[in-house]
């Protein structure tokens, strides 16, 4: 990502982690989203995180668990007695979940400032309508503003 917001990055744990029956959440992302997180950082603390990757062989430490696909990765989420499950990157995996009919909320931090990116979040306004706060607070920080966002699935609250 081409910015660094500890804010963010303390909102996204605090999202990750927190649940209402002492289980772990899950935390779901593919092969380069796994590489891509500072190596003191991995695993995810008090998360169980499943990289998805093509590569049966593909190596990582006790305790993480790999997956085919993101239906593989949700089975071992539901086998592993999970509370919530956050697809947490890359781009290919953010598709496949939007997708997913078991989605129902979307989590989104919306920086208000224009990147040069060549990966871009899929297109989610015609699904999901939003349900954050009318006084969702901006937050500043290394110079730029963000708010999070929590957009919901058409029919989703009927499910809970």
């Amino acid at each position: 990502m081409p910015w660094r917001l500890p804010g963010e990055l303390a909102h996204f744990k605090k999202l990750t982690s927190q649940n209402d029956s002492g289980k772990r959440n899950a935390v779901i992302m593919g092969r380069k989203t796994w590489q891509s997180l500072p190596a003191k950082s991995r695993p995810l603390k008090d998360r169980l995180n499943i990289v998805v990757t093509s590569d049966k062989k593909y190596e990582v430490p006790e305790g993480v668990h790999t997956a085919s696909s993101l239906d593989e990765a949700l089975a071992i989420a539901q086998k592993e007695t999970t509370e919530h499950c956050f697809v947490i990157g890359g781009a290919q995996l953010y598709e496949q979940a939007m997708q997913h009919p078991g989605l129902r909320n979307l989590y989104i931090t919306e920086i208000e400032h224009d990147f040069d990116c060549d990966c871009f979040f899929p297109e989610y306004a015609s699904a999901l309508h939003d349900v954050s706060s009318p006084s969702c607070d901006v937050h500043a920080e290394k110079g730029f503003k963000y708010r999070f966002k929590v957009f919901e699935r058409q029919g989703a609250r009927a499910n809970k």
